[in-house]
């Protein structure tokens, strides 16, 4: 399978070092995919409603995968993930947690809204590269996306 044009991935994460550490993990990687960011839900809603900064579509091409932090200000991850779920324009974008947080309460509530998987933020860079690695051999090479799932 090739892919006529990379999937878009967007990551709500309020931390700029992990922000930065993510693009440098993808890039060590060689995932050559559209890696977008936003720092926070209300950033993240506004981005996929295409309000604001957001308003041109070539600028906010659809995410096939967000990586979701819970614990953001204005809007956290979980208010955010319940939005995204319920709305049918948005309902099939795979929403994989990558967060601090280890709390059973929210490995089970965000299952529950709709979480595609739940990953702990790993401690070293390494640990790091090794995950973003196995993300994308698992939803970029195995995992059959439709087309209109292709980041359009």
């Amino acid at each position: 399978m090739t892919n006529a044009k990379p999937v878009t991935i967007l990551m709500a994460d309020d931390d700029a070092d992990d922000r930065q550490m993510t693009r440098e993990a993808f890039a060590e990687s060689r995932l050559a995919n559209d890696l977008r960011f936003v720092e926070n839900g209300v950033e993240l809603l506004d981005y996929l409603y295409r309000r604001g900064k957001y308003a041109d579509p070539a600028a906010s091409p659809k995410p096939s995968i967000i990586l979701l932090d819970l614990n953001m200000p204005k809007k956290d991850g979980r208010e955010a993930l319940a939005e995204i779920k319920k709305d049918p324009a948005f309902r099939s974008i795979r929403v994989i947690i990558l967060t601090t947080s280890k709390a059973e309460e929210d490995i089970y509530r965000t299952y529950d809204l709709g979480a595609t998987s739940y990953i702990t933020k790993p401690v070293t860079f390494e640990s790091l590269v090794d995950i973003i690695k196995t993300l994308g051999k698992y939803w970029l090479e195995i995992v059959e996306l439709a087309d209109d799932e292709r980041g359009s």
